[in-house]
């Protein structure tokens, strides 16, 4: 009975197409001449515009019968930047194809700017697409669901239907061009098509264990086999040095309930770009060689290099945001470089440690 029910009042929509609404008049007026006038063939062409609509609203109901979609998200996505999001659609009809079918991404119920179209999908067949789309900020994208609607078969309606598939992608900091200024006392290490993350060169400096994303090529064996667990050795170089980034997430507004809303504005704008950079920065020194760490208020990134150290820094710019005052930034510690990020403000780099003294960034 249930099922019946379903069958009977399926939650759809089924608004008319612009064509449709005209098509609806003309039914409407064909009907009226064909009850004012008693002419049977009035009467013949009011039953078979009668008949266009009611088999407009069956074939329509039958395409988007049994259809199951999915998503593929892409492994990074950052905000500002096109990133595809790819679809699959599968009919699991037994016989009957699917026609003109348009699948949308939901974000909040509402749909994306954004959609897939699949002309034709065979019964017990799969066909995959992807949309474009832009991230406009970076932190948690909320899906929703699809929408899943077609005009097929006169495009008099368009029906649609919502389907709940919840989905989270973690936006990161949008990208920008390092100043050059910024970059200077940082060697590059870029020469010769070697895009090395650690350097296996220099004066040993200590074991640690291993983790995701280290060169396999630097453990060190000994240590491992007597250990039972795989241990890794440090090397103390210039290639290897290590990079602290200091970001003050701190606010950036007085506490004043008279500040206006250009002020808290321009304070939010000032504190994206200040995490963008510092995004950015993260990415080229570690593409450089660099060990990388990050300290904030309450947070701290112990300096380390390679692809996943990279995702772990971004996944906090990725979330982080403002915290109270009176928690307190993290020191740098015993580093061989330090970049201090503040909203508004220039950054400061200094060499050497904590001790150094900064040289501000015009």
């Amino acid at each position: 009975m249930t099922a019946l029910w379903k069958w009977v009042r399926p939650r759809r929509r089924f608004p008319p197409t612009r064509d449709g609404w005209y098509f609806l008049i003309a039914t409407l007026l064909i009907g009226l001449a064909a009850i004012n006038a008693g002419l049977n063939l009035l009467f013949l062409v009011w039953g078979m515009m009668l008949f266009l609509i009611l088999a407009s609203g069956v074939l329509s109901e039958l395409c988007l019968r049994k259809l199951e979609v999915r998503r593929d998200a892409p492994l990074s996505v950052h905000a500002d930047a096109p990133y595809l999001m790819g679809i699959a659609l599968t009919n699991n009809k037994k016989r009957l194809p699917s026609f003109s079918v348009e699948v949308e991404d939901l974000v909040d119920g509402k749909p994306i700017d954004k959609r897939c179209y699949f002309l034709k999908l065979p019964a017990g067949r799969t066909q995959e697409t992807a949309y474009r789309h832009v991230a406009s900020r970076r932190g948690r994208l909320r899906l929703s669901g699809f929408r899943l609607s077609t005009r097929f078969p006169f495009g008099l309606i368009q029906k649609s239907k919502d389907v709940v598939a919840p989905a989270e992608l973690l936006v990161y900091p949008a990208l920008c061009p390092v100043p050059g200024d910024l970059l200077r006392g940082f060697a590059s290490h870029h020469g010769r098509g070697e895009h090395k993350w650690r350097s296996r060169r220099g004066e040993f400096f200590g074991l640690r264990e291993f983790r995701q994303g280290d060169d396999p090529r630097d453990i060190h064996w000994r240590t491992s086999a007597r250990r039972g667990a795989p241990f890794l050795r440090e090397t103390e170089d210039d290639e290897g040095q290590e990079v602290c980034l200091v970001v003050d997430n701190g606010p950036n507004v007085p506490d004043d309930p008279n500040t206006g809303i250009g002020a808290l504005l321009e304070s939010d704008k000032a504190f994206e770009n200040m995490i963008s950079l510092a995004a950015s920065l993260a990415c080229e020194l570690l593409h450089r060689g660099y060990r990388v760490g990050m300290a904030a208020r309450g947070e701290e990134i112990t300096p380390e290099g390679g692809q996943a150290q990279a995702t772990r820094l971004l996944r906090f710019l990725a979330l982080v945001g403002t915290a109270a005052p009176d928690v307190p930034l993290r020191d740098a510690g015993r580093i061989g470089a330090t970049v201090r990020f503040r909203a508004g403000h220039a950054p400061e780099v200094g060499f050497g440690g904590s001790a150094a003294a900064p040289r501000r960034i015009a």
